[in-house]
């Protein structure tokens, strides 16, 4: 599950997305070069298709896994996020996923228009399908796309093969995990699993929070939020579904949020988590042409050598008890954020101190650690479950 944000304004196009995928589904950032190809074809996740003389500079966040991506940016700020939609339309063993779609256009547009044009030929050529998680790999949907650049947004959704668009001209514009466009959702679009999904829910929150955002570090506010509470409340159903933020914790249907992106178009600037949990995450700055070596690629087992697994380890200790732990260190976090969004330091510069400031609150957080978990019984489990597989024991 996941929410994308776009605000189309007098000051330019701001985006924002967050991705919400399985909790031990470790996200990696990476940049990928501006690149001539000699292959005649490239491997997508489940699919070898022909692939182009020449691909766009790219900045992408995807699971481990896929060879797709979440969401990204490439040389000439075309910047997209996708969303899981669940249709009247049979479902593909094979296919192009929703993030492989996401990651050919950014490597083949040079605007937000062009990106959709690319992802509808892919998409009636190829086809969509295939699975799409890691605790269940069987498990597979179409998807929506925001697709933005400097100037404007469109917003496309797909059924199978069949698909609609919407172009954003001003204002604010969401997608969670329903089809949307007028006429095309009323004819495609699964009631049920919709409402599963509470993708409803999550979208009137986010457009009404987005619409109060002044700047694109307001954006942080929508995809932190935990509904009307402070902390999420966990139901025993879905557990944090009606959350932008999300943490997990249904018996029936869960996701958590596993990376979170900011970007003001205009201004060619883009921040990233390249971890978990944007309510305890910092939001660092990246650049296309400034790639970093952000360490091994993370998998499914805890792993120190990786970012998204270190910050991982102080978000799973805090959200035992988030009331009491938490403020260790979010105010320092939110003093150190907000600069960088008034005044970016160089990519390098940020995750070294990011780094380092992530050591510092593991430490506070180690120190008044709880032995009692006070999330209900079930969240309790749900966690026990995940961290075992982990190996976080």
């Amino acid at each position: 599950m996941c929410d994308t944000i776009v605000v189309v304004g007098d000051d330019g196009v701001w985006f924002a997305k967050n991705s919400d995928r399985d909790p031990n589904e470790a996200q990696l950032v990476e940049w990928h070069p501006r690149r001539r190809h000699d292959a005649a074809t490239v491997r997508c996740t489940h699919l070898e298709i022909p692939q182009v003389p020449e691909t766009n500079a790219i900045v992408i966040s995807r699971p481990f896994w896929m060879w797709g991506a979440e969401m990204g940016t490439n040389e000439h700020g075309v910047t997209i996020g996708n969303e899981a939609v669940f249709t009247d339309q049979p479902y593909a063993d094979v296919g192009l996923t929703g993030m492989d779609l996401l990651r050919l256009a950014l490597e083949r547009a040079a605007t937000a228009a062009e990106a959709v044009e690319v992802i509808v030929g892919l998409l009636e050529t190829h086809g969509q399908g295939g699975g799409c998680g890691l605790e269940d790999p069987s498990f597979t949907y179409h998807n929506a796309f925001l697709v933005a650049d400097p100037t404007e947004a469109w917003v496309l959704e797909t059924a199978g093969r069949f698909w609609a668009t919407e172009r954003i001209r001003h204002g604010v514009r969401t997608i969670s995990n329903g089809l949307t466009i007028p006429g095309f959702a009323d004819a495609h679009r699964d009631p049920l699993r919709s409402r599963v999904a509470r993708c409803d829910v999550r979208r009137a929150l986010t457009t009404r929070l987005a619409g109060r955002a002044a700047r694109p570090a307001d954006l942080t506010e929508v995809l932190r939020s935990h509904g009307p509470h402070r902390w999420p409340r966990y139901h025993l159903l879905d557990g944090t579904l009606a959350m932008p933020c999300m943490h997990g914790g249904g018996l029936v249907a869960s996701s958590s949020t596993t990376a979170s992106w900011i970007a003001d178009l205009a201004a060619a600037r883009h921040w990233v988590t390249a971890t978990s949990a944007p309510c305890l995450a910092l939001y660092k700055p990246i650049v296309v042409d400034e790639p970093l070596d952000l360490g091994p690629t993370p998998t499914a087992t805890a792993d120190e050598r990786t970012l998204w697994w270190r910050h991982e380890v102080l978000v799973r200790e805090t959200m035992r008890d988030p009331v009491r732990l938490a403020p260790l260190f979010v105010e320092a976090r939110d003093r150190v954020e907000r600069a960088w969004f008034v005044d970016p330091p160089s990519p390098a510069e940020a995750f070294a101190e990011a780094d380092r400031l992530l050591g510092e609150w593991r430490r506070r957080v180690d120190h008044a650690a709880p032995t009692v978990d006070v999330r209900p019984p079930w969240a309790r489990r749900y966690w026990r479950r995940r961290n075992r597989l982990a190996g976080l024991g």
